[in-house]
């Protein structure tokens, strides 16, 4: 092969490289207004926690304008999620299992557990939102562990608000509900025993 045709080899990879990341660049916009509508943030909100200003992020979200580092990483912060999610990079080299998100009720659920029965664990992302309180009964026990944010829990003539670090176990034969509290998205972790199975802390300190 001569080194015209090398040249033209060349070139035509580079381009099909530019279409590549063209084609990545055009998915960021979308990305970005689904997962700022996830978590129930407004542009205004979003605004005030980047420093970049609403006309900005609204023309990122519409495609005209063109996403950076330096946009794109205060955004990923703001969200609590990693870049790549924002970019929608897929994982190289990483051997393992990524569960997919289900969104059910307004609230995004990440599987953390795979085998059938027992106790069933979720990461869950509960969005910024008014909630009126609707409290349930059914079979299971749950156990609840505040990640980030804070989460509004009614638990029969109970009503707190946990923040990060804080949990709470209960039967959820008991009427129960929690949402929202109105402030901003919150992060939780959720183990849920469908048959009543509770989780057992052993090796506990003693008290002194």
């Amino acid at each position: 092969m001569d080194d015209h045709q090398h040249g033209k080899d060349d070139r035509a990879d580079a381009g099909d490289r530019g279409d590549d990341t063209d084609g990545v660049l055009a998915e960021v916009g979308p990305r970005l207004r689904r997962i700022r509508k996830e978590r129930g943030a407004t542009l205004a909100g979003l605004s005030e926690a980047t420093g970049i200003s609403v006309s900005t992020l609204s023309r990122l979200e519409s495609g005209l304008r063109r996403p950076s580092l330096e946009l794109l990483l205060p955004i990923a912060r703001a969200h609590q999620v990693p870049l790549d999610e924002l970019v929608g990079a897929p994982p190289v080299g990483d051997p393992r299992v990524r569960a997919k998100p289900v969104v059910m009720g307004g609230r995004t659920h990440w599987p953390l557990t795979r085998q059938p029965g027992g106790l069933q664990a979720y990461k869950v992302l509960q969005p910024q939102g008014r909630e009126e309180p609707d409290p349930r009964t059914h079979e299971g026990y749950e156990w609840l562990y505040v990640l980030s944010g804070r989460l509004r829990l009614v638990l029969g003539e109970h009503d707190v608000i946990l923040g990060p670090g804080e949990a709470a176990e209960f039967d959820t034969r008991v009427p129960h509900w929690f949402g929202s509290t109105g402030e901003g998205p919150a992060e939780f972790l959720s183990l849920f025993g469908p048959q009543g199975e509770r989780m057992h802390v052993r090796a506990r300190p003693k008290r002194k």
